[in-house]
């Protein structure tokens, strides 16, 4: 039998909450009299949710807000918060978890429970229901709820119905139920009505080759689902791990010494935790509470994501020699805020610290100026001087190679400046920043195009004749020539 699991009866119980979008928004700030949600859709407000007052008033889902304003003059209204609600349906689903540990989402407004072996710990599936509506309503919140021992039958008597389906067969307590509990489209169930079927009931005893021929297996496949043919699965939504610690203190502490030593215990197990998950810390949050309720907190920015409880020890002192402990310290709190996939890596007998104090020193200056501030030069593809880098933050990139060119580039590089001279070959005197300069030894020239693909005011003079000049004053620049537009000017010197 479908219905039995290791030889238990399973039970699925579906919560639907028509209203919870609404429900959510009166929770917070109540209003009496007709309320609804409004959201844009087409350059047109239409209402998004509304109350069990704005209902009575003849109102509807997607209905025009200007039409529903028309119907009831004293309509309240708010936006709507779509990730709001998200946000509260897992409230709800971690909440329920105090009946069952199985239990997950049902679209964006229900959840989904199995309860198979559970439901004795409160005394009985009865009860169990009865004490999640009471709970449900103390809150505030409109729910409808079916049991069943499938999860299609569960979800059809919780919407369509709302009631409890006796153990065994399911089709009695399903047959009189619209085609639209099955959790088909809705297309698919008005040409079943046009057929002359209107119940689930009729479409069980209809013969199942002609439908399938002509729905395709989903329609059969949905109703097999419901009567307990074919199963179907209930998945539990899991929180993502939470990577924290914290420490009570039976005597209150005020010592640099004794915060640190319990840093490091902190430290200890979070990075076990980090490395069971292969994940590092990228930012690290220590609350310190003191005896007088006040909290202060500690915030650690790291340039590469780290697990390692020593290097990071060694970050965070700074930071805690300009806390106050005042009284004491009776509680700390460690929790890593940004984590990052940090893979183990294979031991090598080869070991390169290098690169590891160059992260460490980078942690320790963002501490003080922002890991934003502190940026390193990388390569990029282009032959144009001014787009052949890039400036990146050093904690948010990895060094690259080299820059590939065939011909040298000079360190210093700065936006053209323009000297007074003629002609096309280097010049033997000019002068540039007031300086009178010596032309000793001209290399080049190296042409360079434009990249018509880009818009670039300063390349709108087109082709450039780059010369590399050596001055027997000791100056090496970077010149170029625009023979398009005739003009000498210096871009970069050389060390």
């Amino acid at each position: 039998m479908s219905g039995m699991f290791d030889g238990i009866e399973r039970r699925v119980v579906s919560l639907w909450f028509p209203r919870l979008a609404s429900d959510r928004a009166l929770r917070l700030c109540p209003v009496d009299g007709p309320f609804i949600l409004t959201f844009k859709h087409k350059n047109a407000n239409r209402i998004y949710c509304l109350n069990a007052a704005a209902a009575e008033q003849g109102l509807h889902q997607d209905m025009p807000y200007a039409d529903a304003r028309a119907f009831c003059p004293d309509l309240q209204s708010r936006v709507a918060e779509p990730e709001q609600d998200h946000r509260f349906l897992h409230i709800l689903r971690r909440w329920a978890t105090r009946y069952c540990p199985w239990v997950g989402l049902e679209g964006t407004d229900g959840l989904v429970m199995d309860i198979t072996g559970s439901a004795h710990l409160l005394g009985g599936e009865d009860r169990m229901l009865a004490d999640m509506r009471a709970r449900l309503m103390r809150a505030g919140l409109s729910v409808q709820i079916g049991c069943a021992d499938t999860r299609g039958a569960a979800w059809a008597l919780a919407r369509h119905g709302e009631g409890v389906a006796a153990a065994g067969d399911m089709l009695p307590a399903l047959t009189r139920l619209p085609l639209t509990a099955l959790r088909i489209e809705d297309e698919t169930s008005v040409t079943l009505q046009r057929l002359g079927l209107r119940c689930i009931g009729d479409l069980a005893q209809a013969a199942r080759a002609p439908l399938t021929r002509r729905f395709g297996p989903m329609l059969l496949h949905r109703l097999d689902q419901a009567l307990g043919v074919q199963p179907e699965e209930i998945s539990p939504y899991t929180d993502p791990p939470h990577y924290a610690a914290r420490m009570s203190l039976p005597e209150p502490i005020g010592l640099l010494s004794d915060v640190m030593a319990g840093t490091e215990r902190l430290l200890v197990q979070l990075c076990t935790k980090l490395k069971t998950q292969e994940m590092g810390a990228r930012t690290l949050c220590l609350s310190l509470r003191r005896v007088d309720q006040d909290h202060q907190q500690v915030e650690l920015r790291l340039a590469r994501p780290l697990r390692d409880p020593h290097r990071i020890l060694s970050l965070f002192g700074r930071g805690l020699k300009e806390t106050n402990a005042g009284f004491g310290i009776d509680l700390l709190r460690l929790e890593a805020t940004q984590v990052e996939a940090l893979p183990s890596r294979q031991m090598s007998h080869v070991v390169d610290g290098r690169q590891d104090k160059l992260d460490d020193l980078i942690s320790r200056l963002g501490t003080r100026i922002g890991l934003e501030n502190i940026r390193r030069f990388l390569p990029a593809d282009s032959h144009i001087p001014e787009r052949s880098f890039i400036v990146a933050p050093a904690a948010y990139s990895e060094p690259a190679g080299n820059w590939v060119s065939m011909k040298p580039r000079p360190i210093c590089l700065f936006p053209p400046e323009p000297i007074a001279v003629t002609g096309s070959r280097p010049p033997k005197h000019f002068r540039w920043r007031r300086m009178s300069m010596t032309t000793g030894r001209a290399t080049g020239p190296e042409r360079i195009a434009p990249e018509w693909w880009l818009e670039d005011d300063n390349w709108r003079s087109g082709l450039r004749d780059y010369w590399h000049v050596e001055t027997i004053q000791g100056r090496r620049l970077w010149v170029f020539y625009t023979p398009q537009n005739p003009g000498w000017f210096v871009q970069g010197e050389f060390a």
